[in-house]
């Protein structure tokens, strides 16, 4: 599931954005990914269906997102629930240290579904927005204090009620509020589909988008989205939080030639530039296995044979070298993962040269499906080389689609190329075997489309299998390192007087525990009971 909005009302959007930001010369963070607020709303009739799709959807994309190898994709989470008023379920975490914290969540949130509907009104989403934001920046003034920063904070509210509302209450109650922090608000209104469509279950419909007033009035962006109540949507929800937010700059400098000269010419053509970003297409299957730490596969997307989408540490610049017939390329000299070319979002260009760049961008679009073409581009070196340094240039096909998007692969060269003598197919096949093989083929179910969302390779167990490490049993310790047991009575006191304060020390989540949190099994070591597994 993707975010849907219009095109002149996101490019507003990103102006009014931009000219906000710079009011604030933004610092160079440690991590540009914002940390996580979820606002869960239950006051609806609807809770009760509506908590095993979540709950299986937040957990499938928090376990996906802690077996990640590399930078960290989702920083810090928190939680909150909202009934009668605010509770904060989880203070912020560190993702990846505590998935068993995050599940015992989970679990309460999931038996939130027996216990009946909780009756509507008031303003508790915005409550526990602003409760949110006062944590965020506390815990953000006590990790500056030691050395680390995460300078940006997104919260997600899901609802079942009116999305404008929601938008309303937030409009009148944030308008005195500190704002710097906060990146984005996305209001999700969750709706039941009692009748759906295998094939449209992934499908969301796109909310009406806030007025540019209400984005001037908050200084930051408001989405208002409206989303199925099934798992694959709310789980493309969460999993949209694993892609890369920085906005500093662009990923992709698309080098076209300009055409104003012909081909008798003898200058050099000068060039056009088309300034894009780079996105996933597919998380890498290298990136949850092999070694724990990431070093390696870092090493690996930092050749400058290879690009990545995430995270985006360089300018990759590509040169349209020439342009090929769709149905001239073959599958087989296409390799490695695929990744998404879109116009830039840099909120540090100017309004004139983004509308430039979007407008320049859909032009090429339409001309290479219009011409069925697609295009040959190198990979230019970032720094100027040495002339005695030998650079190795590596080459990309890239598609266009029917959506503002283009597909980049990178596409085999001569010294790849491996030997490939087969012989022609035969014309003609023995009846005794074309008989069997055409049976066998009109027994199969045809399909006009491959739907990925169809197959599942329980990778998510599998994970969560992983993931899950129960607390280890104390093993004895050796005879010769046990303490004696002839220890006078007042050494003993001393030592308890030592270890006490360390006991009751309070953990930095217990720090930041809002008036509202719960003392419940989160805030400790997950033992999970037989209800509890995690492959229930």
């Amino acid at each position: 599931m993707q975010i849907h909005c219009q095109c002149a009302a996101a490019m507003n959007s990103r102006r009014l954005l931009s000219e906000a930001r710079r009011t604030f010369p933004a610092t160079k963070a440690c991590c540009q990914q914002p940390s996580r607020i979820l606002v869960v709303d239950v006051t609806s009739p609807s809770w009760a269906n509506t908590c095993s799709v979540l709950s299986e959807a937040l957990e499938n994309s928090l376990c996906l997102a802690c077996s990640l190898t590399g930078p960290c994709r989702i920083p810090l989470l928190s939680l909150y629930l909202v009934q009668n008023q605010q509770e904060c379920l989880l203070p912020f975490v560190h993702l990846k240290e505590n998935f068993a914290r995050v599940q015992a969540c989970i679990s309460e949130l999931r038996s939130l579904s027996r216990e009946g509907c909780f009756p509507q009104g008031g303003n508790g989403v915005v409550q526990a927005v602003q409760d949110g934001l006062q944590q965020f920046k506390q815990y953000s003034r006590h990790t500056a204090a030691g050395g680390s920063a995460n300078s940006s904070v997104e919260i997600t509210i899901l609802t079942s009620q009116s999305g404008k509302e929601i938008v309303k209450q937030l409009e009148r109650k944030l308008k005195d509020v500190d704002l710097v922090s906060l990146r984005r608000i996305q209001v999700i209104e969750v709706l039941k589909r009692d009748l759906l469509e295998p094939e449209a279950v992934e499908q969301c419909t796109p909310a009406e988008e806030p007025s540019s007033s209400d984005i001037t009035i908050l200084g930051m962006d408001i989405e208002l989205q409206t989303i199925e109540d099934n798992v694959i949507s709310l789980e493309m929800l969460f999993k949209a939080w694993l892609h890369d937010c920085g906005s500093e700059r662009e990923h992709l400098h698309l080098l076209l030639p300009s055409g104003g000269l012909s081909r008798g010419t003898a200058p050099k053509p000068t060039l056009m530039c088309l300034k894009c970003d780079l996105q996933e297409r597919l998380l890498d299957p290298a990136l949850l296995s092999g070694t724990t730490d990431g070093t390696l596969r870092t090493a690996d997307l930092n050749s400058p044979c290879q690009l990545t989408a995430w995270p985006a540490t360089m300018l990759y610049k590509l040169q349209v070298v020439k342009a090929l017939k769709s149905e001239g390329v073959c599958e087989s000299v296409l390799y490695g993962l695929p990744f998404i070319i879109k116009p830039t979002s840099c909120w540090q260009l100017d309004w004139d040269e983004l509308e430039l760049n979007q407008h320049s961008f859909h032009a090429l679009c339409h001309g290479l499906l219009k011409r069925k073409w697609m295009l040959l581009a190198r990979h230019e070196p970032q720094n100027a080389c040495p002339s005695w340094n030998v650079v190795v240039h590596s080459y990309y096909i890239i598609v266009p689609s029917d959506s503002a998007t283009l597909l980049v692969k990178p596409v085999a060269v001569r010294e790849l190329l491996m030997p490939s003598a087969f012989p022609a197919l035969l014309a003609e096949h023995p009846e005794r075997v074309q008989g069997p093989i055409e049976s066998a083929l009109n027994s199969l179910e045809v399909e006009v489309t491959y739907n990925p969302l169809h197959l599942k390779s329980n990778l998510y167990k599998y994970l969560k299998s992983m993931l899950y490490r129960p607390l280890h049993r104390q093993q004895p310790q050796p005879r010769e390192q046990r303490p004696e047991r002839h220890q006078p009575k007042q050494h003993q006191s001393r030592a308890k007087a030592t270890v006490a304060p360390l006991l009751m020390a309070p953990s930095p989540a217990q720090l930041f525990r809002p008036a509202g949190v719960r003392r419940d099994s989160c805030a400790h070591s997950f033992v999970p009971t037989e209800d509890d597994k995690i492959l229930h």
